[in-house]
């Protein structure tokens, strides 16, 4: 796995007590790519890449977003809305997942982190289906 730059040590523990392969790549953004991601029965993947780009100034900055390779679908047929942009990263095109914090759930710096990013995308995964 390639760690082409250093995490914040408590995000380095976080991520390797989640026990996924993962790591670090810079291709225009830093970006954290954590592998055999799990995603929820009735997608097309049971695990994928999971991209986080990790922002200018974060963990002050909000985290914002995921990305997946190879990109999802629901196998019922039905779309999900808001992931039609491509990103390509390190060679590989991902689907952006274009979800936001909201003013009830704000980024609160040095509370929220990668782990609690994390959190969030395995929620818009299983909220996609609570629709």
């Amino acid at each position: 796995m390639r760690r082409q730059f250093d995490l914040l040590p408590e995000d380095e523990q976080l991520l390797n007590d989640y026990g996924l392969p993962w790591e670090t790549v810079v291709d225009g953004s830093q970006w954290v790519l954590i592998h055999d991601f799990p995603t929820h029965e009735g997608y097309n993947h049971k695990t994928v890449i999971a991209a986080i780009r990790l922002k200018t100034g974060y963990p002050n900055t909000a985290l914002d977003m995921v990305y997946f390779h190879p990109a999802l679908a629901r196998t019922d047929g039905r779309p999900i809305g808001a992931t039609q942009a491509v990103q390509q990263i390190a060679g590989l095109s991902y689907q952006r997942w274009s979800r936001h914090r909201t003013a009830q759930n704000p980024w609160r710096p040095a509370i929220d982190s990668l782990g609690t990013h994390i959190v969030l995308i395995e929620d818009w995964l299983q909220r996609e289906f609570e629709k």
